[in-house]
């Protein structure tokens, strides 16, 4: 299935690249790798994680405290958020698309 990912929810996840390599240099790298592995499963097991809304689920980064808020599509996984699981709460529902 493709993954089509929002520039928000990109834009979302840099900033959190940035902010973690800023702690330790490499720390960024890895965050990076646990949403990559993150993007795989939920293309791999679109319906497996939790859903958080009607149109929405997400899959939470095991070792960050981040989810990947995304909707199953007809013919795509739509990446709709990069989510701090501690702040902002559920700013993303605006970015929700119509079926």
């Amino acid at each position: 299935m493709k993954v089509r990912i929002e520039p928000a929810a990109l834009a979302e996840a840099e900033e959190a690249r940035d902010w973690y390599e800023a702690v330790r240099e490499g720390l960024g790298a890895e965050f990076l790798d646990a949403f990559d592995r993150g993007v795989r499963q939920v293309v791999d097991f679109p319906n497996a994680w939790h859903p958080i809304s009607r149109r929405a689920r997400r899959y939470r980064l095991g070792r960050f405290p981040y989810g990947i808020v995304y909707q199953v599509r007809a013919d795509e996984i739509l990446i709709i958020a990069v989510s701090h699981l501690h702040r902002r709460g559920t700013y993303w529902h605006k970015r929700l698309k119509p079926e």
